[in-house]
């Protein structure tokens, strides 16, 4: 038998058409077994039957039983929808199979009601020849089905909405209609309802609210709502967009305009009318945000970057690099600019992610020289965070150029970046909101090209559309595919009975019902381009297509082109065809109607292919790579348990994630390597699991999340432990210990290098090398906060000699803890000088890296007395800083800014570099370096003589500091002693001091040294005890002169001149 795809009807194997609709037969495409759809399922049971079979003869019975179901059979039928099957006295009937309509749950509410009605009319006629009379329970819901395929004979309905449908059958009363939650959300508007209480059903965990039906009104659609809208009617939103370029042109500054609204409500329009009006006035470059949850970072980048150097897809690595470099041919810096750029699409080597946002924005002044440039993104609700950095980062320091940048989003972006665009002077947001009426109606006009429909059909679609384009774009668009609507002799003709077609109540069930329309052939293609995202290309829909199919696919793209579900877009790949559905909601709507195994089949399919087309430059599309493997692997995995080809599968994700999450560590991109790496400990298991949550707790430690890397860290040693990954278990549970103690003070610095120390012996026996480099990176930090600097030196010796086969991370935690060494320990200034540069060459050459260094700089400048150098590199750190523009990433330079600040003298200054320091780590929720920082801001306060401010500060780094911690118990008690002193308080002053230099004995901090004596001598000479205060000044001026801070010695041998 042969089943019609429209109707269901079944026809004769032999059958051209269907003999009940006259559908083609023959041109059937092959049809997937199964579909997903979003359906209505009505359940009526009569109630009471057993005694009614007591009453009545069994044939009898069997009488008024065929009457009860042909009587409820013709209702449902009537009104579109298709009795599934008859289970005893029960009857469950399906609207939206074999075809979806878009009023689909109201229709199927006023079949229950038609249901109850029939009944009573059938009542009359049994109580008259037989004396009983039938009652029914009835319950409706709508939700997500898998069904048999009409086309291949196969009627089997599933899923959690039938059985929801059966509960609330079974729930509700003789005569009464129970409504699902879903259900009524869809009809609201056309019924009266009475609400009960949450209802307990059986199976469900939760209980489920339901609404008792009391009527259904006449001609009322079911859902009325707020609808979106596109480019008629805008003429003030162009105005805004056209003089937001000409300011940016006419002052050379970046204009940051953020266009948002709901899907559906018309800005892709709005932006093609405005680069329409612009012509060659600006030039224009457009990327857009892949519709993937954690979809590839600087993809939109790539797109810009390649539409304006005219780089194919089909080039190869080193033509790509050649016409990058000949875009910025001219520019300042060429070389550089080409490899952080190039760096960000994995064309070669770079630096890291802040860095690299000082390329681009480099990049793009350069485009934008001789005119106005224009650079669209798209869809940057669906932006990675990083990519938001950057485009907050361009708006805010590109310069002498202008630049208008055009962000456009759904209104989701606010909920991800609640603060986007906030504080910008040159910054403007616009919400686009539904049209008028009027607007509606030119719409309509416009897209009919003037020509005249019938009043009645107008009335309909713009009652349907509510002023939202998309509404009336796709329902003007499904008329045209269904006949009703055609264009005949140069003018559009209606079918007489137009005003009568059914009106989508949702978007969701208005592009279902489109795409339910198409033929299967078609529909398989468009299914299959869904896979793939927005943009798709014609080899992966032929790949993915089945072998019979193959040959019509071309065919099929067009013609859906023509219907307007897709248009031509630029492909990716050379010889390639590519195509973008029109909107976002088709390719969501075609996705979705996929079943879960196809899916997963396609995905793992579309990735082999995936790797095929992109050639060498496979790692520009490993995170998408890593997306449809993941894909697949989740959606097995939730069909049933793993199978060796799905755990294959899985870890085939696994090392994709990983992979392209170590990349993103690499150049400095937390975000994008969180997100890889929460993705991969979600699928992976064994050994695979434990080394994601292993990196995983390293990331969020970079990214100076302390708290969720403890918590990553404890996962990752549970895993390694069950997977019998010793080496990892050693090394997850030591950065457990050392995240612990950047928040926990009571996690003491001699428990980290006690376990440091442990774990490198563990690590050393089992001879796991990456372990003990990053437990001897730990044992060397650690040193250093104990307070000596020559044994963090020391033991960093090893690592230094193998340095050049370190991973750039390392050598980069590495080169910090080198330079800060020199910078704090006893090493006189001019060798801490030679130091520090080797420390620089060990680091990769980023924003960043100078940031960190140059700060070290500046403050052995200072220690030098150099006020002009220190002015110099004062300036070129802070333009540094704004290029970066998050704090958070150089919390700790604020203590040597501070310091610098100091030696020289300049408190206020000091003041405000404590000051910023402690509000960022207070904002990180970190006590390791606040607790040190509040101690400096209290003593420059007390540098100051605000000695009350300077209290509070004190208090504040006692509360914080971990009991080892000498820099910051020294640090609060020398401020506490000159709290005291200023308060006559001398006995505690002067005992305060001396803690602070027994504990500072034990370190090789010659400068904290120097100042817990200069400290001591303060406070015994505010006491008048003259003479002891010349000997803690003397021990202070020769720590001075040992380190070489010349500003310092001088001040504390005048001191030592003025005490006589």
């Amino acid at each position: 038998m042969k089943t019609c795809p429209s109707c269901g009807e079944e026809n004769a194997d032999r059958a051209r058409f269907c003999q009940n609709c006259a559908t083609p037969l023959e041109a059937l495409e092959p049809a997937a077994a199964e579909v997903r759809k979003v359906v209505t399922v009505v359940f009526a049971d009569v109630t009471g039957s057993t005694a009614l079979g007591e009453r009545l003869d069994p044939e009898a019975l069997r009488r008024v039983m065929a009457r009860y179901f042909e009587a409820m059979s013709a209702a449902v039928e009537r009104h579109g929808g298709t009795v599934e099957k008859f289970i005893g006295d029960a009857v469950m009937a399906i609207f939206g199979i074999p075809r979806l309509h878009e009023d689909d749950p109201l229709r199927a509410v006023r079949a229950a009601v038609a249901m109850r009605d029939a009944l009573a009319a059938l009542n009359v006629d049994l109580a008259r020849e037989h004396g009983v009379s039938l009652e029914v329970r009835i319950g409706v819901n709508t939700g997500e089905v898998v069904a048999g395929d009409p086309a291949t004979g196969q009627r089997l309905v599933t899923g959690d909405a039938v059985n929801v449908a059966a509960r609330l059958e079974q729930a509700s009363a003789p005569g009464e209609i129970l409504l699902g939650e879903t259900t009524h959300r869809l009809v609201r508007d056309a019924v009266q309802i009475e609400p009960i209480e949450p209802l307990e059903l059986k199976g469900k965990a939760e209980r489920v609210r339901a609404h008792r039906l009391v009527a259904v009104r006449e001609d009322v659609a079911g859902h009325t709502r707020r609808l979106d809208s596109p480019i008629v009617g805008r003429d003030r939103e162009l105005g805004l967009l056209e003089r937001a370029l000409e300011r940016a042109t006419a002052e050379r500054t970046c204009h940051l305009f953020t266009l948002l609204g709901p899907a559906g409500v018309g800005k892709s329009r709005l932006v093609q009318e405005f680069l329409a009006d612009l012509g060659s006035s600006a030039r224009t470059l457009r990327g857009r945000c892949l519709s993937y949850g954690e979809g590839i970072t600087f993809f939109p980048l790539a797109e810009i970057v390649e539409q304006a150097a005219g780089i194919e897809r089909s080039d190869d690595l080193e033509t790509a690099r050649a016409r990058l470099a000949e875009l910025v041919a001219g520019a300042d810096a060429r070389d550089r600019i080409c490899q952080l750029v190039a760096g960000l699409l994995s064309w070669d080597g770079g630096g890291t992610a802040e860095e690299a946002f000082w390329g681009v924005r480099k990049l793009l002044e350069h485009l934008a020289r001789d005119a106005p440039l224009v650079v669209i993104v798209d869809d940057v609700h669906r932006a990675e965070p990083t990519l938001l950095d950057l485009l907050d980062h361009l708006a805010d320091w590109i310069r002498d150029v202008g630049v208008l940048l055009l962000a456009v989003a759904r209104s989701e972006l606010l909920e991800v970046r609640p603060a986007w665009a906030g504080g910008k002077l040159n910054a403007t947001t616009i919400l686009l909101e539904p049209l008028d009426a009027n607007a509606a109606s030119l719409l309509l006009d416009n897209l009919l090209r003037r020509a005249v429909i019938p009043a009645a059909a107008r009335a309909r679609i713009l009652q349907a559309a509510e002023g939202n384009p998309l509404f009336v774009e796709e329902m003007l668009a499904m008329l045209i595919d269904d006949g009703l609507l055609r264009f005949e002799d140069g003018a559009w003709r209606a079918a007489p009975d137009l005003a009568g077609v059914a009106v989508p109540p949702t978007i969701q069930l208005l592009l279902a019902a489109r795409l339910d329309r198409l033929d299967p052939g078609e529909r398989a293609v468009i299914e299959r381009g869904a896979v793939e995202g927005s943009v798709f290309h014609a080899g992966a829909v032929t790949n993915l297509a089945p072998e019979p199919l193959r040959p019509k696919v071309r065919a099929h793209l067009f013609t859906l082109a023509r219907k307007e579900l897709i248009r031509p877009d630029r492909a990716e790949f050379a010889g390639e065809d590519a195509f973008r559905f029109r909107h976002l909601l088709i390719r969501d709507a075609a996705y979705q109607a996929l079943p879960k195994e196809q899916r997963a089949d396609l995905h793992e399919r579309f990735a082999r292919w995936l790797e095929r087309a992109a050639g060498d430059r496979l790692l520009e599309y490993e995170e998408i790579l890593a997306h449809h493997l993941e894909q697949a692997y989740r959606y097995r995995l939730e069909l049933g348990p793993p199978d060796p080809s799905t755990r294959e599968l899985g870890r085939a994700a696994t090392d994709r994630l990983l992979s392209s999450a170590e990349r993103a560590r690499e150049r400095g991109d937390h975000a994008a390597a969180r997100a890889l790496l929460g993705s991969a400990s979600e699928i992976a298991d064994g050994p695979q699991r434990a080394r994601a949550l292993l990196e995983l707790a390293a990331t969020l430690f970079d990214a100076n999340e302390y708290r969720s890397g403890a918590e990553a860290a404890a996962r990752a040693v549970e895993a390694s432990e069950a997977a019998g990954e010793r080496a990892l278990a050693i090394r997850a549970a030591l950065l457990r210990e050392e995240s612990i103690g950047q928040f926990e003070p009571s996690q003491t610095i001699a428990q980290v290098l006690e376990a440091a120390e442990e774990a490198i012996r563990k690590l050393d026996a089992i001879g796991d090398d990456p372990g003990i480099v990053q437990a001897t990176l730990v044992l060397a930090r650690h040193h250093f906060y104990a307070g000596s600097c020559e044994r963090s030196v020391g033991t960093m010796g090893p690592l230094l000699d193998r340095a050049p086969e370190l991973p750039q991370s390392t050598r980069r935690r590495l080169a910090r803890m080198l330079s800060t060494s020199a910078y704090f320990g006893p090493m006189p200034v001019d060798e801490a000088f030679r130091l520090h540069e080797r420390a620089f060459d060990l680091a990769e050459d980023s924003i960043l890296a100078h940031v960190y260094f140059g700060t070290v700089r500046m403050g052995l400048l200072a220690m030098r007395g150099d006020a002009e150098g220190v002015r110099e590199w004062f300036e070129r750190i802070d333009r540094l800083i704004e290029e970066i523009g998050d704090l958070r990433l150089v919390a700790p330079v604020y203590q040597v800014r501070g310091e610098a600040n100091r030696f020289l003298g300049w408190s206020e200054a000091a003041e405000r570099e404590f000051r910023t320091g402690v509000e960022v780590l207070e904002g990180l929720g970190e006590t390791g370096y606040n607790s040190t920082m509040s101690a400096l801001l209290a003593l420059s306060l007390c540098d100051e003589a605000r000695f009350e401010e300077a209290d509070v500060h004190a208090a504040r780094s006692r509360e914080l500091s971990a009991e080892d911690d000498f820099s910051s118990q020294t640090g609060w008690r020398m401020a506490q002693a000159r709290i005291l002193s200023n308060r006559a308080r001398h006995g505690e002053a002067v005992a305060l001091a001396a803690e602070a230099i027994d504990i500072l004995s034990t370190t090789d901090y010659l400068v904290w040294q120097a100042e817990g004596h200069e400290t001591l001598g303060t406070v015994l000479a505010a006491a008048g005890r003259t003479q002891e205060a010349r000997a803690p000044f003397r021990e202070a001026l020769d720590r001075y002169q040992r380190k070489g801070v010349v500003p310092l010695a001088a001040r504390i041998a005048g001191r030592l001149s003025a005490l006589g």
